[in-house]
Parts: C-alpha cells; sequence; structure tokens
C-alpha cells in the first residue's frame, strides 16, 4: 500500500517538476528540481549519504531573470556553483579520511578541519571565487587560444580572409572544438573520471525513468539510453555551434578594431567576444530547452544528434549500485518538493540536512527515516 502511494506520488510530481536536471560528481549523483537540491553519494562502507537543500536562487527574488535568453546566463552561474558546491561535499565523504590525515599531518586541528570542510559544502564567497577561476580558464582556453591559433594559421597561410569573413570563424570554431575533444579525450583514460562517466550515465538514465512517468526503480532505469538531450555536453556544443555563427555575424557587421595595430585588433576582438559569451549561452539554453521539449520532432532530433555523438566521450553504461545513487538523489529531490510545495515558497523553508540509508528501499520502507529526513 505504502509503495503503490509512494508511486502514485512520483507520477503525480513529475507532471508538476519536468524541469529536474543533475550532475555526477564523485561517487555520486546531484540532483537539481526548480526550488530542491539533493546529493547522493556512496560512502566508502557502502552506506547512501543524502544531503539535501532547498534552492532558492536569485530568479525566485528578481523574477524578470526567468525570461528567455537571460535566464540561461543565471543558470549557467547557478550551475557552476550548485556544482562546486557538490562535487566538494562528495569529495569529502569520499576521501574524508585521507584528507584528515593530511590536515592534521600538516598541524590542523580536527576542529578546523571540519570547519574547513563544512565551509566547502555551501555556496559561498569562495563559491564565486571558483566561478571565477573557472570563467577565467574556460575564457582562455576557448576564447583566447582559438582565436590567437587562428590568427597565426591566417598570417602564415597566407590566407585572405579576416576578422570579417566567416572563414576565421569557422576555423576558430574548428580549433575551439578540437581543443574541447581532445581534453575529454585525454581525462576520460583516468580512472576516476571513468567512474564519474558512469555516474554520469546513471544521472541520465535516472531522470529519464522520471520523465517516461515510470516508477523509479533500477530494473527501469537500466533500460533507458545514457544519452539525454538537455546534457550540459549538448549544452557545451551549442555554445561551440552558436558562437561561430554569431561571431561571423557580427564581426560582418562591427568592424572591430579596423585601424588599429593588428595585434590590437585581435586583443579587441577577443575581449568582445568575451561579452558575447553571455547572448550565446542565453540562446544556447533556449536551444536546450527547445530539445527538452521536442526531442522526437524531426529538427529535435537533428539538433541532437551532436550532442548525443559527444555524450558517447563523457557517459559510460552504470552499474546496478550507480543507478542506486542517482534513483535516490531525484526520489529525495521530488520528495522535498512535494512536502514542502516549494513551487509555492516565498521563502527558504528547508536547511541543509544530511541522512544515511543502506539501500534504495530504505527511502520507501523506513518512515522514521524518510519522516526525518523530510521535516527534520
Amino acid at each position: 500500500m505504502k509503495k503503490a502511494f509512494l508511486n502514485k506520488l512520483i507520477i503525480l510530481v513529475s507532471k508538476q517538476y519536468a524541469s529536474i536536471g543533475g550532475q555526477a560528481v564523485i561517487e555520486g549523483v546531484m540532483m537539481r528540481s526548480p526550488n530542491a537540491f539533493v546529493v547522493a553519494v556512496r560512502k566508502p562502507d557502502g552506506e547512501i549519504r543524502l544531503r539535501r537543500d532547498q534552492w532558492y536562487g536569485l530568479s525566485n527574488k528578481l523574477s524578470f531573470l526567468k525570461k528567455p535568453f537571460l535566464r540561461g546566463i543565471l543558470i549557467l552561474v547557478e550551475t557552476m556553483a550548485n556544482g562546486i558546491v557538490s562535487l566538494n561535499y562528495s569529495a569529502n565523504i569520499a576521501m574524508d579520511e585521507e584528507n584528515k590525515k593530511e590536515a592534521l599531518k600538516k598541524g590542523e586541528t580536527l576542529e578546523s578541519y571540519e570547519k574547513n570542510k563544512k565551509s566547502k559544502e555551501k555556496v559561498s564567497f569562495e563559491t564565486f571565487l571558483s566561478i571565477g577561476a573557472s570563467f577565467a580558464f574556460g575564457i582562455g582556453l576557448f576564447v583566447f587560444v582559438p582565436h590567437a591559433l587562428t590568427a597565426v594559421i591566417e598570417k602564415y597561410s597566407g590566407a585572405a580572409w579576416d576578422l570579417q569573413s566567416w572563414q576565421f570563424h569557422a576555423i576558430d570554431g574548428t580549433i575551439k572544438a578540437c581543443i574541447f575533444l581532445t581534453y575529454i579525450w585525454l581525462i576520460s583514460f583516468l580512472p576516476d573520471i571513468k567512474k564519474v562517466f558512469q555516474y554520469h550515465g546513471a544521472e541520465h538514465k535516472s531522470i529519464s525513468t522520471f520523465e517516461a512517468g515510470e516508477e523509479l526503480t533500477i530494473e527501469n532505469a537500466r533500460k533507458h539510453p545514457t544519452f539525454h538531450p538537455r546534457c550540459g555536453t549538448t549544452f557545451i556544443f551549442f555554445l561551440m555551434f552558436v558562437s561561430i555563427i554569431l561571431f561571423a555575424i557580427i564581426f560582418a557587421i562591427i568592424p572591430i578594431g579596423t585601424h588599429s595595430p593588428v595585434i590590437l585588433k585581435h586583443i579587441y576582438a577577443m575581449l568582445f567576444k568575451v561579452v558575447l559569451t553571455f547572448p550565446i549561452a542565453g540562446i544556447s539554453y533556449e536551444l536546450i530547452k527547445f530539445l527538452g521539449k521536442n526531442p522526437n520532432s524531426a529538427v529535435g532530433t537533428v539538433l541532437s544528434y551532436p550532442g548525443k555523438m559527444l555524450q558517447k566521450l563523457t557517459t559510460r553504461e552504470p552499474n546496478d549500485t550507480q543507478l542506486e545513487i542517482a534513483l535516490a538523489s531525484i526520489k529525495a529531490v521530488l520528495f522535498l518538493e512535494e512536502k514542502y510545495n516549494l513551487k509555492d515558497a516565498s521563502e527558504k523553508k528547508i536547511t541543509v540536512d544530511e541522512i544515511d540509508f543502506r539501500h534504495l528501499a530504505d527511502i520507501e520502507n523506513s518512515n522514521f527515516k524518510l519522516k526525518d529526513f523530510l521535516e527534520g
């Protein structure tokens, strides 16, 4: 009876909270619905640790940020913040003993170690410093390096094209794609990254199970593909694709640095590209939203194909224990949305909390634990 009720609850909630996304972390999966945020991690002893929180972002206070093309920029920043917090949290659990020994060896007290560990598990000023550093690294690798290499190729190949030609931006985009693919290919050889890619596949399978309105079980999740149209990997493809088109159009219309020395002209162009990163992110997000709503349409099939190929690099087939983690995370998110009616919340109702489970079934079979987790 209890299980049947919970299954009906999941199906009901799936109609209300269709926008659920996630991220693979170290030995776990983060899931975020519009208003809840859960990280599920496999502890070294085999138990599942769930960390719950309410997501009450900037768009809850400034509704205009939910508008098309603006929301993509906000989502990009929020996703990076969530990702950093989730990765820090999962790393603290998976490598707690090792990190603790290192800290104590360096003379840090146990109290100080625990305080520093917890400070990394929430969105703070340090989180945004990390976002800034990540953004700067990404801009350097995917804007400055490709542009500079394209300018060098143009100079020494004797090509007749310049910043105003579409050929320049096509070459720039090709180099950018090669850098990204090489980076993914190289890190895929790391054992820990292979496991993260498996959890990435588990995240996609569990979300697909939810979106299909099916019972959230390992058996149902197994049959779904590791591909998902709203994946961040597909988002990165759109960032590159949209940037090529937008740069080719805008630089043909606006002659950046035309009367400046060559080096200054390219510096101005690269800085202008940094500014254009934000509208590119907004357009790319709208394309991702379109794919999420129309995955089987002719246009959706064509647009999703490159992302599908890229996801073959960033996902792996998960095992049942990894699917269990992803399903625990998405179930907890759904329960929190329903229990607290977070969709209509005008303020933050939930504080950060944690609970341990032995198996996925404990979420359904243990009223005491579930009650504590939802109402604590």
